[in-house]
């Protein structure tokens, strides 16, 4: 009589006649509902929903009993088991009906939020996957505009950057900063001779060179300008700095690049300049640059391919702002 009438009211309808012949055809067939009985032949209602539900094919799948059964314990006992509704016979058809299409509604809302679900957490998955993508660009970007193209080390911008940022920590921490200004010695002739294409190559070798020997994290090797390079030296007495820049020439000359016309050395040489100070209200970074700029002049003056020292003033003094940047016309 039930399946004539859930025939009738324009379901298609799938029975079994015992538990384990319902779980197999579920498997199978994987209906919308199921009406389950609690006595069966074999196993029983309550078994048959039990392993329905712990099967992942058919756990999803509503149930409601239908059976004679009343007792509080046997209902709330199907419940516990998973189904969706407990319907006592006898009952009206027309019941039976409302009951099946309340929660075949409700399975279907709950299988349009799971879909819903799948595309936002998709939708959310791609919007990670974007910004990640995103964040790698916007680190590139960084690193590019950071970055000098030609010799692969930090470019101006990002040496005056870093350089205010240091000057303010070791002002803060009472650290030693120590800056060395380096230049390629007579560079103009190496170009001459050797063109401007081997003239890039040579200053891409120096500076990574120059990164081989730099390599605490808080260093910062960057190309000053034309053939002029700079290294950051956080936290680093005078003594320490000045040995980093012999450390670097020493680098250098192992790494032995032919200058055909330097008047001084067979090879590619550096002179540098190195001054050092702890920084506080009364000095500036501009101050320590000049103090490194007229060390750098006096190595290319008193013979170049060294290392010179020039400290800053006692920073306490009144001489410490007025230090000038030299004016002067090196030659190349």
């Amino acid at each position: 009589m039930l399946l004539d009438f859930v025939s009738e009211a324009g379901f298609q309808v799938i029975v079994a006649r015992d538990g384990d012949s319902a779980i197999k055809k579920a498997e199978v067939e994987h209906p919308d509902i199921i009406l389950l009985d609690v006595i069966m032949p074999g196993i029983d209602g309550f078994e048959t929903c039990r392993l329905l539900k712990a099967n992942p094919a058919t756990q999803d799948i509503p149930v409601i009993f239908l059976t004679a059964l009343s007792q509080t314990a046997v209902i709330i006992k199907g419940f516990e088991l998973g189904a969706v509704d407990y319907i006592i016979k006898p009952t009206q058809q027309e019941i039976v009906l409302a009951r099946v299409n309340t929660h075949l509604t409700i399975q279907k809302l709950r299988q349009n939020l799971q879909v819903q679900n799948q595309q936002l957490q998709q939708e959310i998955q791609q919007r990670q996957e974007a910004e990640a993508k995103l964040q790698k660009a916007n680190a590139q970007l960084k690193r590019l505009a950071t970055l000098d193209s030609l010799t692969q080390v930090a470019n101006r911008h990002r040496f005056d950057e870093y350089f205010n940022q240091v000057w303010r920590i070791s002002r803060r921490e009472q650290w030693v900063l120590s800056l060395l200004l380096c230049d390629v010695d007579y560079f103009k002739l190496y170009n001459d001779s050797k063109g401007h294409q081997a003239g890039d190559e040579c200053l891409y070798k120096v500076a990574q060179a120059m990164k081989q020997v730099v390599k605490r994290p808080a260093d910062l090797v960057a190309r000053y300008g034309g053939e002029e390079f700079a290294v950051i030296l956080p936290n680093t007495p005078a003594q320490g700095a000045l040995q980093v820049g012999k450390f670097i020439q020493s680098k250098l000359t192992q790494l032995g690049l032919t200058h055909p016309r330097s008047p001084i050395k067979n090879s590619v040489t550096l002179s540098v300049g190195v001054s050092s100070t702890v920084p506080c209200h009364q000095t500036s970074p501009e101050a320590l640059i000049a103090a490194a700029d007229q060390a750098l002049y006096q190595a290319k003056e008193t013979g170049r391919d060294r290392a010179v020292f020039l400290p800053l003033d006692d920073p306490h003094s009144q001489s410490v702002c007025s230090i000038p940047s030299p004016s002067r016309s090196s030659p190349q």
